[in-house]
């Protein structure tokens, strides 16, 4: 994990020198400037930063769901719109985005339906990945039967069942309760430890982004820069009890001081 210029061919992400300009109706907007990252097979990477910093903007070029206007990004070494076509990574938004009339087992098999997959093929990926989400045995319920933490989890499994190397994750717990929020930080960093996967994850939440995270992103307000990028030294096989401890409590105050520095930093120019 790095900010750097220089790209490295083991890295799963690669951002050189990204910008990105809006042409609105009321003029040019200007969401990120000289973006520079390097994100490494297996970090857990969190972007945070104040309300329109451009962190869900920037997960959205690596997808190829925004364009830059300059610089470079590669997704294992394919441009986001080849890496999008190979299907090289599963994508959660902040909303469930589960279609209302498929039973949870049907809304999983959607990617592999066009994928064309066999229908054996399918139910061993359906029967594997909600199990990994701990959803065995809701395949036949709709999503209007399950609680919102659950569909999410759906919306996991999901993205897992094309069984991507890279997760692409959107605030994707931001608008559940907190003590549903926790189960789920607990479950998703079990999932990263059992698949091994890259997760890039946006974030508004100091303490779960420093729960979460193998790195943590810090960025500017609008336009998002990189401010900070920092290692976290926490146990991999942490548990929720590690928020108490001063170890945590340095991460978080580091990150809060750099969300601080960084709306000083805006406010200067």
């Amino acid at each position: 994990m790095s900010n750097t210029e220089n790209s490295s061919t083991s890295n799963v992400i690669d951002i050189e020198n990204l910008s990105l300009t809006f042409q609105t109706g009321d003029g040019a907007v200007e969401a990120l400037s000289d973006i520079n990252l390097g994100i490494e097979q297996g970090d857990f990477v969190s972007l945070i930063g104040p309300s329109g910093c451009g962190k869900t903007t920037l997960l959205r070029v690596i997808a190829d769901l925004e364009h830059a206007t300059s610089g470079a990004v590669k997704v294992n070494n394919m441009t986001p719109e080849q890496a999008r076509r190979e299907r090289a990574y599963g994508y959660v938004f902040q909303a469930a985005a589960l279609y209302p009339w498929r039973t949870i087992a049907k809304n999983v098999a959607l990617p592999l339906e066009i994928m064309g997959l066999s229908a054996a093929e399918r139910r061993e990926r359906i029967e594997r990945n909600l199990a990994l989400v701990d959803l065995a045995g809701f395949e036949k319920k709709y999503p209007w039967q399950l609680s919102g933490g659950m569909q999410q989890r759906a919306s996991i499994a999901r993205a897992l069942a094309v069984e991507p190397d890279l997760l692409l994750m959107d605030e994707p717990f931001g608008a559940l309760d907190e003590i549903v929020r926790d189960h789920l930080n607990e479950q998703l960093l079990a999932l990263w430890a059992k698949t091994n996967k890259t997760v890039v994850f946006v974030t508004h939440s100091i303490p779960e982004a420093v729960y979460l995270s193998s790195h943590i992103v810090v960025m500017s307000p609008r336009p998002g820069r990189i401010h900070d990028i920092i290692k976290s030294d926490l146990p991999p096989d942490r548990n929720l009890d590690i928020r108490e401890t001063p170890e945590f409590m340095k991460l978080a105050n580091r990150v809060r001081d750099g969300l601080r520095a960084g709306h000083s930093y805006d406010v200067n120019q």
